[in-house]
Formats: C-alpha cells, structure tokens, sequence
C-alpha cells in the first residue's frame, strides 16, 4: 500500500475512527507494562536470558509464523478492498520468509539441525493462541479479525523501539531486537495499524466492543508466549 493511499485513508476517517487504534493501545497499557519488565525481555538486553530459552522461543515462533501467516491469508480473502488483501498477503508471505530466515539463520549459527526445528511440536500457549487466531480470522469479521492479529505487529514493534535504546551484548538478542525495531518492519506495523482505522470506520458499536475484547485477549497471549519460552512450557503430566 501506498503512503499517498494510506493517508487518504486516514484522512477519510471520522475523528472517531481514527482514535480507535489509540484507544486499543490504552486498553492494553498495563500488559504492555508487564510484558516490557519480564525477565524474558529484560534477559535480552541484559544478556542474561538462558541459549536455551531463547532457542525454545525461536522453535515454537517458527511454528506460530505459519499459523500467523495463514490467518493473514484468510483475512485477506475476506478484505473489502483489493488494496487490503494485496497488503495483508504480503506480510503473510514476509512472515515466513523475513521473520523465520531470522530465525533460521540464528538456530543455524548454534547447531541446531533444520530436522529437530522441523519436529518441534507447539507447547500448549503456542496451540491456544494460534487456535485463537485461525478461529476468529475465519469465523470473525474482516475487522474483529484484523484486531486479533494486531497485538503481534504492535507489541512487537513497541518492544523492539524500546530494547533497542538499550542494546544487547549478545550478538543474536542483538539482531533480533534490530529487526523489529527497524523501518522495514515499522512500515507493516504502520500499514496494519492504518487498515484497521479505516475498517472499523463504518462498524457497529458490538462490532468494535468485539474487535477490542479480540485485541486484548491477543496481547495477553503475546505476554503468555514470552512467559512459555521463559519457563521452556511443557504439555502436562510430565
């Protein structure tokens, strides 16, 4: 999507509409908050974060980016605009080949075999939140969908801006914390953010009340994804 089309999105937008992504954002400060002060993030910058914790992170993402992706393509089957759809399929495709090649690359570097990232199966908060996901990008609107995605572009983002004021020692937190602090990934976040105004626009006060229950539940799944990969999650009994 352009930057011309995406302001005159904006700029089409009634006031209200154009505050609808602030006011999600406010729902979640106090998430956010908690998120930013977990020991699986301050561990990143600090350098004290366990390999094997970040290793577990990066195997069970590998998996969420293809469910993520997936959900991207069922949304932009359903966009309202072939603008949209064209947008939303690009990032699905950049979630696999950007995000994992990452992800990959990092994985590579420490000898992990492409064969046991490929066996890895979803701890339970990888299958919950990416159930979460699929469900409402193919049962939802095209908005309340969209609202459950954008936790994982926003949060993300607003991570990364804030690790990267403080850097990491460690060359692998170090690259992973560039990438989401970086423009080419500020450009999708922007993107989403700008698409999500625009199609709760015209939408109906239970329609909006539903997108943000939607948004917010996604954000305290980004914060249980953080806390798994901490706590290395297992399916129980052990």
């Amino acid at each position: 999507m352009t930057r011309r089309l995406l302001l005159c999105l904006l700029c089409a937008l009634p006031a209200a509409a154009q505050d609808f992504t602030l006011s999600l954002w406010q729902s979640i400060s106090p998430i956010y908050q908690k998120t930013l002060v977990h020991p699986f993030l301050q561990g990143l910058t600090n350098g004290n974060l366990p390999r094997d914790r970040f290793q577990f992170y990066l195997l069970q993402d590998r998996l969420y980016l293809r469910s993520f992706a997936q959900a991207l393509n069922l949304l932009a089957a359903k966009a309202p605009n072939e603008e949209w759809a064209l947008t939303l399929t690009r990032h699905s495709i950049e979630a696999i080949e950007a995000e994992r090649a990452l992800h990959d690359d990092i994985l590579k570097s420490w000898g992990v075999a492409p064969a046991i990232a490929s066996q890895t199966a979803m701890a339970p908060t990888t299958a919950a939140y990416t159930n979460h996901l699929l469900a409402t990008a193919h049962s939802g609107t095209f908005a309340e969908g969209l609202a459950a995605m954008l936790p994982c572009y926003w949060i993300y983002w607003e991570v990364g801006k804030e690790l990267v004021k403080k850097g990491s020692k460690n060359p692998e937190y170090q690259r992973w914390i560039a990438t989401y602090a970086g423009e080419d990934y500020a450009k999708s976040v922007r993107e989403a953010l700008a698409i999500m105004d625009a199609s709760i626009a015209h939408a109906s006060d239970d329609e909006r009340a539903r997108a943000r229950d939607l948004f917010i539940r996604s954000a305290r799944y980004e914060f249980m994804f953080w806390d798994m990969a901490f706590r290395k999650e297992s399916w129980p009994p052990n």
